[in-house]
């Protein structure tokens, strides 16, 4: 748990940003900027949470059977990706209407038919390692932990898990290499499944996957130093399913591993991503709103140019862990 500080223990340009942070229409962001940042940890109560317009449109339309009228992994408005954004919103454990969405996807992932499409090639298991991952994570942090539903997403995970510390989905791969974008993500969820539940085995397989990251640097090839693939030192917020710096090391700070030697070249270009007024924007955008016609649409507008406050509040969270600005973790 991050020590109690004040905006006082930040410098002149992080207290500016902090204050714009504090100042955001989500109570939610707010709520993240004084646990994380200032180091306050009393929750929101759930009904000051639901003022927030992300989180009004994250659970807008939600069906009786806790779908909100398409498929779970429907880009990007189906359960699956709804339940991850509440989540980084701070969702209060045992909110029943995330419980009921959550009950969903875990009857999805772990239903015969999802389960019957997991193939095995060369002895190793080529699976969308990222829609466990993000359901485990969820179900951990909703208080579901003890769900035999995500116990057995746990297992999956665990008995999928490559030899090099990560999972690949693809039918082609030789086994050297796991793939980054289906490695981090059930990093997270077996990280959030053991802090929940004390699992040894999923711990020690979450810092299996760490140091995969951490042998690269976050990013960089072993062969030739450079970055693996130049979209990885982009920012972009939400990722959803896609690795890039930032999110990995926003993972890894919840391992408490940010500090590592290995995480400094990853952290320096997040620096030197900090715009004159302190803020960090988007590179980008991976969704697009309902009303551009496009797909996949969002529920949500995040923010597609300017000052980001998630990416802003994931940047902070990160550079604090760290210890590379004032008040940093401990």
């Amino acid at each position: 748990m991050a020590t109690h500080l004040t905006a006082s223990d930040y410098s002149p340009a992080d207290r500016a940003v902090l204050d714009w942070l504090l100042a955001s229409e989500e109570p939610a962001v707010r709520s993240l900027t004084r646990r994380d940042l200032l180091g306050d940890p009393t929750p929101l109560e759930p009904q000051q949470w639901l003022q927030g317009p992300w989180v009004r449109n994250l659970l807008a339309d939600q069906q009786p059977d806790g779908g909100f009228g398409v498929p779970p992994y429907s880009k990007w408005t189906g359960a699956h990706w709804r339940l991850v954004s509440l989540v980084e919103l701070g969702v209060p454990p045992r909110y029943p209407p995330a419980c009921t969405a959550a009950d969903a996807v875990l009857d999805w992932l772990t239903g015969e038919r999802h389960r019957s499409g997991i193939r095995v090639i060369d002895g190793l298991v080529r699976a969308h390692a990222s829609q466990e991952g993000n359901a485990l994570a969820v179900a951990a942090r909703l208080g579901m932990a003890d769900d035999p539903r995500a116990r057995l997403l746990a297992e999956s995970l665990l008995a999928w898990q490559w030899p090099d510390g990560g999972w690949n989905c693809s039918m082609r791969a030789q086994g050297h290499r796991s793939s980054f974008h289906e490695s981090l993500i059930p990093m997270w969820g077996l990280h959030e499944y053991s802090a929940a539940t004390g699992d040894t085995e999923a711990a020690h397989a979450a810092h299996r996957t760490a140091e995969l990251l951490l042998e690269h640097r976050i990013f960089r090839s072993l062969r030739t130093g450079r970055p693996i693939h130049s979209t990885w030192t982009k920012l972009y917020y939400p990722p959803y399913w896609h690795y890039d710096i930032l999110q990995s090391l926003l993972m890894l700070s919840r391992m408490r591993l940010a500090f590592d030697p290995r995480a400094s070249d990853a952290l320096a270009l997040i620096e030197g991503r900090r715009r004159p007024d302190g803020t960090w924007a988007a590179d980008g955008v991976r969704w697009r709103g309902p009303e551009s016609g496009h797909r996949p649409t969002e529920v949500v507008d995040w923010g597609d140019s300017g000052p980001n406050e998630m990416i802003t509040l994931n940047a902070l969270r990160c550079l604090r862990a760290a210890g590379r600005i004032a008040g940093c973790a401990a």
